[in-house]
């Protein structure tokens, strides 16, 4: 059974990322195109309503979506019944969101945000509509599917914005970004899923679900409040012009770093849902994942902190002075990504209130962190998001293992290892980024990811890191490979 499972998780894997590469690489001109089209306070009044009306999205689906993933057994009623409950749910959340519209513009005290919001509110039933299909997709592996409709939708929408803010729509471009998105995500979502929900039943065996979802919800709703208090802080002690300037960075960064981390759980969680009764296998499994993440995205990461000059130069032009906060968010991001494989075995294990009371902790730490760190603008507010997620991912790691039996030694060398990595391609980035000051941003960045791709195969020089790179060669091999034999998970 692991085989034929290693090889069907391998090659998800790369299905989902070839998928979520075509949504970053939209995601990285829509950025581009759109900052200079559009100015700070565009971005800074959308984002200061996202800031708020995004803590409706985790109550929209109410971890049903997860719930529905994971479950060992799932029938066609409970799946009309879950898609009822999102769909309601939704409607009723778009309700208040414009109930809501003027207390949001009251808090920022930008008039402008009651029409924003009210426009926004929509975006609750569109996603709520969608949440099962995009579940049912995931839960039967049809990954081919989910990432042809997730790489189409954001296409699309980059179009209907640019288009509307070439023709004067200011910051209600972002808004037409946003709703086109979200429909067309729903419109694909449900054409492969390829059914129609029935009418809601009593008696379906739903109530497991809600009480799953409500124990990941509370989850989520912390976790809400820590990655989102440093844009409500922005917004409401430094105002809009420094909040978009601040969202520039995170969207070109943090935003796509989500949307590749994000297919990885997809892949990962019915995987280990089906291992979570063999310690072994799911502790190779993550082992791998670890891997995976590390070298692939922490090496990325370090090479967009080193060269963050010439890369904000590039991708957003002049007038958007923000390489030392993209620097620092690079290293947040790396730290995010050394734990992120924890947050799979949570979900898999159904450690919902296991979850909730760590997040709770780093969460509490996060806040703390931001609070010091808005006083000294939106710099400190980077320094305090960069340093909050250095003190939290060994303690993620070590707090898993407490739940668990996965060992968390294998998972903190691997970790160095990765740190390690990601180092000294910032570093042979940022040497080469200076050397090149001035010259064409576009030269110094192909330059600097020149430099950061020596300096990675250097280190193939170290043994322990040349067995991770051929350990992660060997699981792409597994995935493409469709006559070699799928020991991704069976083989030590």
């Amino acid at each position: 059974m692991s085989e034929p499972l290693g090889r069907k998780a391998a090659r998800g894997g790369l299905v989902v990322l070839g998928g979520q590469g075509v949504r970053i690489l939209v995601q990285v001109a829509s950025v581009a195109i759109l900052s200079r089209l559009l100015g700070p306070r565009d971005y800074g009044l959308v984002a200061m309503v996202l800031a708020v009306i995004a803590i409706a999205e985790i109550f929209r689906d109410f971890g049903l979506s997860t719930a529905a993933v994971q479950a060992k057994t799932l029938t066609r009623a409970q799946q009309s019944n879950l898609w009822w409950l999102n769909s309601a749910i939704g409607l009723v959340l778009a309700l208040v969101a414009i109930a809501a519209a003027p207390l949001i513009a009251l808090l920022y005290d930008e008039p402008a945000l009651t029409a924003l919001t009210a426009a926004m509110a929509g975006m609750f039933v569109l996603n709520g509509m969608a949440a099962q299909y995009r579940a049912d997709l995931t839960r039967r592996m049809l990954f081919t599917r989910l990432a042809t409709g997730e790489a189409t939708a954001p296409l699309l929408a980059l179009g209907a914005a640019a288009y509307a803010a070439a023709h004067g729509a200011g910051y209600w471009a972002l808004v037409v970004q946003q709703l086109v998105q979200a429909a067309v995500a729903l419109a694909f979502a449900g054409f492969f899923a390829g059914w129609l929900p029935g009418r809601p039943k009593r008696g379906a065996g739903t109530s497991g679900f809600l009480r799953f979802g409500w124990s990941l919800t509370g989850t989520q709703l912390i976790n809400y409040a820590a990655n989102n208090i440093d844009s409500l802080l922005i917004g409401t002690r430094l105002g809009a012009h420094q909040l978009g300037i601040y969202n520039r960075a995170w969207q070109l960064l943090m935003t796509p770093l989500g949307q590749l981390r994000s297919p990885t759980t997809t892949v990962a969680l019915p995987v280990l849902s089906r291992l979570r009764d063999n310690p072994p296998l799911t502790q190779r499994f993550v082992q791998r994942g670890q891997v995976a993440l590390g070298y692939s995205l922490g090496a990325g990461l370090g090479l967009v902190a080193g060269a963050a000059v010439p890369v904000c130069a590039l991708f957003l032009g002049p007038g958007w002075d923000v390489a030392g906060i993209l620097a620092l968010l690079a290293c947040a991001g790396l730290f995010q990504t050394l734990a992120y494989v924890g947050y799979w075995v949570y979900l898999a294990h159904g450690l919902t209130t296991e979850l909730r009371h760590y997040t709770l902790v780093a969460s509490t730490l996060k806040v703390l962190c931001v609070l010091v760190g808005v006083r000294y603008g939106i710099t400190g507010v980077a320094v305090a998001f960069a340093t909050a997620h250095l003190l939290e991912w060994p303690l993620s790691l070590w707090w898993i293992s407490r739940r668990t039996r996965l060992r968390v030694g294998p998972l903190y060398l691997g970790a160095a290892r990765i740190l390690l990595v990601a180092a000294t391609v910032a570093a042979a980035a940022y040497a080469t980024a200076e050397a090149l000051h001035g010259r064409h941003p576009a030269l110094a960045v192909l330059a600097c990811g020149a430099a950061g791709a020596a300096a990675y195969a250097l280190l193939l020089l170290l043994p322990p890191i040349r067995r991770d790179v051929f350990t992660l060669a060997a699981t792409v091999r597994g995935a493409i490979g469709p006559k070699l034999p799928g020991k991704v998970l069976s083989r030590g």
